[in-house]
């Protein structure tokens, strides 16, 4: 899977947003308070203070006051999903280092190194401590075969008993192994494939019900909805 990554300076207004994204967004106050609520959890993300929200999870904002200004990292690697979703209060590296970044994005000769190496220094002070050595023993699973083998099966009701058979592992090992590599749980990771091919079908020029068909969708209906969600 490709790994994307987007920088961003953010100022929010009191007008309310509510969406959900297919990647990891990390949210770090640098001005004003962020009001956030992520799948009915709410929180407020002030100055010094930061958030992750996961693949998936709809979240309803707006700023109080004046507003809010945030750095946010748009990306898709996995290992976010080892963060918990606040930063923890004693990261003070991981502050400075927001509000380093920030100031660089406001300048043209060094936005463009902020945006090379801001995305990986921020994971590190975020989780400064050393991650354990990979376990060479754990039996590797082939994701792009697995794919395949899920998207030629779309007309069956999939579980994650049956990922884990193909996996050779036992269900609860590929649902810890889908979150750790894949940075979300097994059945959203299923839904994504599924609803990313049924977006390329709709965008190769198949119609709506073919399309549902093809990929699983209970009705056309159903389909459209699911791209909505998506902002297809």
């Amino acid at each position: 899977m490709h790994t994307t990554h987007e920088l961003s300076l953010r100022t929010y207004g009191p007008s309310h947003g509510s969406h959900a994204h297919d990647h990891f967004q990390v949210l770090i106050g640098l001005d004003g308070v962020l009001e956030i609520e992520v799948e009915g959890r709410g929180a407020g993300i002030g100055a010094g203070e930061a958030l992750v929200v996961a693949p998936g999870d709809r979240h309803d904002f707006e700023a109080r006051g004046e507003g809010s200004v945030c750095l946010v990292l748009d990306t898709t690697h996995a290992p976010w999903a080892r963060c918990a979703e606040r930063a923890p209060a004693d990261a003070p590296q991981l502050h400075a280092l927001a509000r380093y970044l920030a100031q660089c994005m406001k300048q043209p000769q060094q936005s463009m190194l902020a945006l090379q190496h801001g995305p990986a220094l921020l994971l590190e002070a975020w989780s400064p401590k050393p991650s354990p050595l990979p376990d060479t023993r754990r039996r590797s699973i082939d994701w792009q075969a697995l794919t395949a083998w899920a998207r030629a099966r779309w007309h069956e009701p999939l579980t994650v008993s049956d990922l884990a058979e193909v996996a050779c592992l036992s269900p609860s090992q590929f649902a810890q192994r889908c979150r750790e590599e894949q940075g979300v749980s097994a059945m959203h990771w299923l839904r994504g494939l599924r609803l990313a091919h049924a977006r390329e079908l709709r965008l190769d020029g198949m119609g709506v019900a073919e399309t549902a068909r093809r990929t699983g969708y209970r009705s056309p209906s159903a389909l459209t909805a699911a791209l909505r969600r998506r902002g297809v």
